[in-house]
C-alpha cells in the first residue's frame, strides 16, 4: 500500500457490513463510479492516490450510505444506487449539517426534517414540535453546534424545564452539574453522535457549551448565542414568557417539544402549547411540526407513533 490513503472508519459493523454488500457487490459499484478501488481492512474504507474533489465524492457517499441505513428502514443497496444516479442530492443534501471536526455529516431524512433545517437557518426563533425520534431535537442541537463552531455564534446554551420528578435543583443531591446532567443527557448525547466526548467536555469546560435549568434564566440577557430548549412542553407559560425576553441581540433560540408528553400537573397549562398560540401569528417566528412519518430511530418506533397518533384521533 502507498502512503496517500484517504480512510473513512465505520465503527458499526453492522452497518459497515451493509454499505460493503454481499460479496462486496456495494463496494464494486463505488469503484466503478469514482475509477478507483476501495479497500476493506477492519472498519476502514480507504481509496488511494485520489485528489481532494475525489475524496470528498468517495466521504459523501458513505456519510450519505451511512446516514440513511443507520436506525432506518433503507436498504443499503437501495440508498447507494439513489446516491451514485444523484437521486438523494435533493433539498436534504442543500441542508446537510456538517460540524467542522465532526465524525460525520448529518442529513435530513424526510422533506420535513429538511424544511425544518430551513427554518433553523432562516428565522431568529424556530419552534418544533414532535413525536419522539421525529428529530426535532437532534437536528436543532446539531444546527446550534454547527453555528457555534463556524464563528457565527459564540455560544450554546442548553436548556429543560426541570419538572420530571416535582423537586427544585436545590433537593438534588450532588454540585450543579450532577444535578442538572441527567435532564440534559439527550442533548449531549446528541452532540457526541458527531463529535467526542472528549471535544463536548472541552467546550463545556471553556464555557462554549453552557448547561443551564430554564429556572436559571431571570434576570439574564443572552447575546451573540443560540440556545436551545428542550422539553418545552414542561414550561409554564410565565416560564416560556421569560425564556424568550431573555433573548438578545445576534441570538437564535431553537424551542423542541412533545404536546402529546406534558408531565406538568393538570392544573398547570404547557408554555409551549401557549406560545404556539400566542406567537403565531408573528411572521419572523418559525413554526414546525413533525410527525410520525418522520420518524429515524427504530422501524418499530415509527408504528409506535402513529398507533398513539391514531388513538389520539380516535378520543378526540
Amino acid at each position: 500500500m502507498v502512503d496517500s490513503a484517504y480512510t473513512i472508519v465505520v465503527p458499526d459493523t453492522r452497518i459497515l457490513a451493509a454499505v460493503c454488500g454481499t460479496n462486496d457487490s456495494n463496494l464494486r459499484l463505488i469503484e466503478e463510479h469514482l475509477g478507483v478501488p476501495v479497500y476493506s481492512r477492519g472498519n476502514e474504507l480507504s481509496i488511494y492516490d485520489g485528489g481532494r474533489e475525489l475524496q470528498e465524492r468517495f466521504r459523501f457517499i458513505i456519510d450519505r450510505v451511512v446516514d440513511e441505513i443507520r436506525d432506518g428502514e433503507a436498504g443499503a443497496s437501495e440508498v447507494l444506487a439513489s446516491v451514485l444516479n444523484g437521486g438523494i442530492r435533493s433539498a436534504a443534501d442543500n441542508f446537510a449539517i456538517f460540524v467542522p471536526g465532526a465524525m460525520r455529516t448529518i442529513y435530513p431524512r424526510t422533506q420535513n426534517q429538511a424544511r425544518y433545517v430551513s427554518l433553523l437557518r432562516s428565522r431568529d426563533v424556530v419552534i418544533c414540535t414532535g413525536a419522539a425520534g421525529s428529530g426535532k431535537t437532534f437536528l436543532a442541537v446539531l444546527e446550534a453546534l454547527r453555528l457555534v463552531l463556524t464563528h457565527q455564534r459564540s455560544r450554546l446554551i442548553l436548556t429543560r424545564p426541570v419538572v420530571e420528578a416535582g423537586e427544585s435543583l436545590g433537593y438534588l443531591p450532588g454540585d450543579f452539574e450532577q444535578k442538572i446532567t441527567p435532564y440534559v443527557k439527550p442533548l449531549i448525547d446528541a452532540l457526541e453522535s458527531v463529535v467526542s466526548h472528549a471535544v463536548v467536555r472541552k467546550l463545556l469546560a471553556a464555557g462554549v457549551i453552557e448547561i443551564a435549568p430554564l429556572a436559571y434564566m431571570r434576570g439574564r440577557t443572552l447575546s451573540d448565542s443560540v440556545v436551545v430548549l428542550d422539553e418545552a412542553q414542561n414550561a409554564t407559560p410565565r416560564q416560556m414568557k421569560l425564556f424568550l425576553t431573555r433573548m438578545g441581540e445576534q441570538t437564535n433560540v431553537f424551542i423542541t417539544g412533545d404536546v402529546t408528553q406534558i408531565d406538568l400537573p393538570r392544573h398547570i397549562p404547557s408554555g409551549l402549547v401557549h406560545a404556539l398560540r400566542v406567537l403565531r401569528p408573528i411572521a419572523e417566528i418559525g413554526v414546525m411540526t413533525l410527525t410520525a412519518e418522520d420518524v429515524a430511530r427504530h422501524p418499530l418506533v415509527r408504528k409506535i407513533v402513529q398507533a398513539y397518533e391514531y388513538e389520539e384521533t380516535k378520543i378526540d
